[in-house]
């Protein structure tokens, strides 16, 4: 497919840097290597870094630089692309809320990793409602009680930002959350990687506290709200990591169907897959018509979250399709783990769930958006 028409020169340059550096540090067959080890990139991590890609949005540029630097790895090392995301938010996080200065800057110098600890085991989407973590202050300071799921890095990071329920509900569940930075090596502390379907080259785990010492970050009782303010963007992120992995996924597809001969001629040739692959290049740029448009709203300071939802929305489900589609069009090579396809569906997976399911957004559009009842 062509480079996107919505960057700027040098956004293209950004684009072409990225590609250049993937495709020396992290060819596919390295991606592959990892994805079946289930192991982290610290080479192209480091790469990455002397780039100053893990900066972009943070202390150089905006968004949107974010948003090209995730797209590119979504191509090609998806699980980096997903760090990006985590590392964006986390990094964000701490910085803005006066977090400590040596370990923002040891994570934008790529020094250092930071996780993020919001999801339990009995709520995601209604987390506030459900949170069982708690933190009490003591003589010596504060400590953390509880389990934590679904903390994309944590068995990489440094340090975890984790959300604790410090005082009863009252007028919301969003009230009395607070967040806590929490050192990898803390005393009372567990991490447990997960066998996850995707996402290899990253972990996904289940963290144990038992009354851990912690200091605060952020606002006492308003941690949750101060996270919701600083981590906004998290929607239009993982729309580019669906942008990226559709784009791949069609990428490999339509090389095949140009390639692989049935009856004397390509495969491409036949109505059935090119239309299948026009119907992907035609969805993944109308999600990025939506993700733009969502881009150039947050930085002129607008409100985006609906538009953001729908690149979202839009981008996972053309992202699953693509990938799902190619694995039909390649036969029993889709069905391989030889073959990068396989692999783009099992990434793609996670963004029609998170950090939202697909389903949970379009309860929100409907509300939001169209005004209708609440669905949920």
């Amino acid at each position: 497919m062509s480079d996107p028409i919505a960057d700027s020169r040098e956004r293209a340059e950004l684009r072409a840097t990225v590609r250049r550096v993937v495709a020396d540090v992290s060819p596919p067959e390295r991606v592959a290597e990892l994805d079946e080890a289930e192991v982290f990139d610290d080479e192209l991590h480091r790469a990455l870094a002397s780039l100053d890609v893990l900066r972009l949005g943070l202390d150089v540029g905006d968004v949107r630089d974010q948003l090209v630097a995730i797209e590119e790895l979504g191509a090609g090392p998806t699980s980096m692309a997903a760090f990006l995301i985590s590392h964006y938010a986390a990094v964000g996080l701490v910085s803005g809320l006066g977090g400590p200065e040596d370990l923002v800057d040891a994570a934008l110098a790529g020094a250092a990793r930071i996780s993020f600890a919001l999801s339990e085991p009995d709520g995601g989407t209604a987390v506030a409602r459900v949170m069982r973590t708690r933190a009490a202050q003591g003589a010596d300071g504060w400590r953390v009680t509880g389990t934590k799921l679904w903390t994309s890095g944590a068995l990489e990071a440094d340090a975890i930002v984790v959300f604790a329920r410090t005082s009863p509900i009252e007028r919301s569940p969003a009230d009395g959350i607070t967040m806590f930075l929490v050192p990898r090596g803390a005393p009372g502390l567990s991490v447990r990687a997960l066998r996850t379907f995707g996402i290899h080259g990253m972990s996904t785990c289940d963290l144990q506290l038992e009354d851990v010492p912690a200091p605060v970050l952020g606002p006492v009782d308003g941690g949750l709200r101060a996270a919701f303010a600083a981590i906004g963007g998290e929607g239009m992120h993982a729309a580019a990591a669906c942008l990226g992995a559709g784009r791949g996924a069609l990428d490999l597809a339509v090389s095949y169907a140009k390639e692989r001969l049935v009856f004397g001629r390509p495969i491409g040739g036949f109505q059935v897959p090119q239309h299948w692959l026009v119907d992907g290049a035609v969805a993944l740029e109308a999600a990025r018509g939506l993700l733009w448009r969502a881009a150039e709203i947050d930085v002129g300071g607008g409100d985006s979250s609906s538009l953001a939802a729908m690149a979202k929305l839009a981008a996972s489900d053309a992202a699953v399709t693509i990938a799902l589609q190619g694995m039909q069009l390649l036969g029993g090579l889709g069905y391989t783990r030889d073959v990068a396809m396989q692999r783009f569906f099992r990434d793609a997976r996670l963004w029609s769930f998170s950090p939202l399911t697909n389903e949970m957004v379009r309860n929100g559009l409907g509300e939001r958006l169209l005004g209708l009842p609440r669905s949920y």
